[in-house]
């Protein structure tokens, strides 16, 4: 990857379902309705891709897979190849367990970490050569219950911290998506992550 991609294809991860709606695991989901409210797209089901799919005027697609985490590439990769969207211009944006609650990272390439729609993603694409968004979520700690952890609801304090890193993303979106991210991995990179106490 060079640095200067034009993303053609965000994906937000999570599970479906108003159970798992406000879940720290579908942080993606959040994002991506964010960015289709900031950018008037209407999200669709579309059952060939499984999944919603949306069109901005740009021609900058946003997808939501309705499969669960574990089978995201079952709709990442279908959705890609019909658009003829290459990898490297495909963004995926997750949840991370790795990263303090609130903080961003943009990552480009690399192994999945343990994740497992990335590596569903990375199995159907073929290749890990993507480029990602990582939302902090913070870690339950030695011996707690990551799957319980990531599959609940975080305090509204979290909540309100996560919200403010989506918003970073979404005032440093174009740059992002039009060539510009190395720009802005420099500057949310070193974004300060705060929860209010």
């Amino acid at each position: 990857m060079s640095g200067a991609e034009t993303v053609q294809l965000v994906v937000g991860l999570g599970n479906p379902g108003a159970g798992h709606a406000e879940d720290r695991h579908n942080v993606g989901f959040w994002l991506i309705d964010a960015l289709a409210s900031a950018l008037k797209v209407d999200m669709r089901i579309e059952s060939r891709y499984k999944g919603e799919l949306g069109r901005a005027a740009s021609g900058l697609r946003l997808l939501k897979p309705s499969t669960y985490m574990n089978l995201s590439g079952e709709s990442v990769a279908p959705c890609a190849a019909y658009f003829r969207v290459p990898p490297a211009s495909v963004l995926v944006v997750h949840d991370e367990l790795d990263l303090p609650v609130g903080a961003v990272r943009l990552k480009r390439g690399g192994g999945h970490g343990g994740h497992n729609g990335l590596r569903s993603i990375e199995q159907m694409l073929g290749t890990n050569d993507y480029l990602r968004i990582r939302l902090g979520i913070g870690h339950p700690g030695v011996g707690r219950d990551v799957a319980g952890y990531v599959l609940s609801r975080p305090p509204a304090a979290e909540r309100d911290a996560i919200t403010a890193a989506i918003n970073a993303v979404l005032d440093n979106f174009e740059t992002i998506t039009n060539g510009g991210f190395n720009r802005a991995m420099n500057t949310l990179n070193q974004r300060v992550a705060k929860v209010k106490e």
